[in-house]
């Protein structure tokens, strides 16, 4: 029964709920584009939808989290150690997590974003998700990689997919130092509290990012070895 249950989980290796699970975070950070959008309108009847989206999609990442770190074999016959794959794992669900304390600060305090940051911001969520969706790219290789023994083609493909993600988040930091820059200049004409959220939620962000770039920097140490 249990060995039937085991397999049913993971079939050949544990690399696809690994990928399951990326694809859940994924899921649930892509939805920071509508939240922030509709922050933007100040349509906190959206924002409340959304929030419980978010938070509903990373709570179904928790669980995949869970079973994955239960039922992952101590000795797997592949390239790639145990080790290796609970880090990635840890590394995805805190993007995860980070998109959830998002979503819930911006609710609870119905927090509203200087005009003068609009169009950057957006830009900024935009870009911040496409390094957890090239992260997400990195990670469905990762079947790829195993079954040719990290070598050939394969590793090149992945190696050009964690260099452009390296790119994407560099983007990122541009952005923020550009909002920052902005908030700085208007700073005193806001509560100072609101302020000191609105940096939070600002790194919190770009969080998203660093925390993508990390899961491609462990693939690159799985590469290296």
């Amino acid at each position: 029964m249990a060995g039937g249950y085991m397999s049913g989980i993971f079939g050949s290796s544990p690399v696809k709920p690994m990928q399951q699970h990326m694809a859940k975070v994924m899921a649930c950070v892509s939805k920071l584009v509508p939240l922030f959008e509709n922050v933007i309108k100040e349509d906190w009847e959206q924002v409340e939808r959304i929030q419980k989206q978010i938070s509903d999609l990373e709570k179904e990442a928790d669980v995949l989290k869970k079973q994955l770190r239960l039922h992952l074999p101590k000795g797997l016959f592949m390239p790639v150690s145990r080790r290796d794959l609970l880090d990635v794992l840890t590394m995805q669900d805190t993007i995860a997590n980070r998109a959830k304390d998002i979503a819930g600060v911006i609710l609870g305090r119905h927090m509203v974003l200087p005009e003068i940051i609009h169009d950057d911001y957006l830009k900024y969520v935009r870009r911040c998700v496409d390094a957890c969706e090239q992260a997400n790219r990195a990670i469905n290789e990762l079947d790829e990689l195993v079954g040719t023994g990290f070598s050939g083609q394969e590793v090149k493909l992945v190696v050009r997919m964690i260099s452009e993600l390296d790119a994407i988040e560099s983007d990122t930091d541009k952005l923020q130092a550009d909002i920052r820059h902005k908030i700085f200049a208007v700073e005193k004409a806001f509560d100072p509290i609101d302020v000191m959220f609105l940096y939070k939620i600002i790194d919190w962000t770009g969080e998203l990012a660093d925390r993508a770039q990390r899961v491609g920097s462990r693939l690159q140490l799985m590469l290296a070895r």
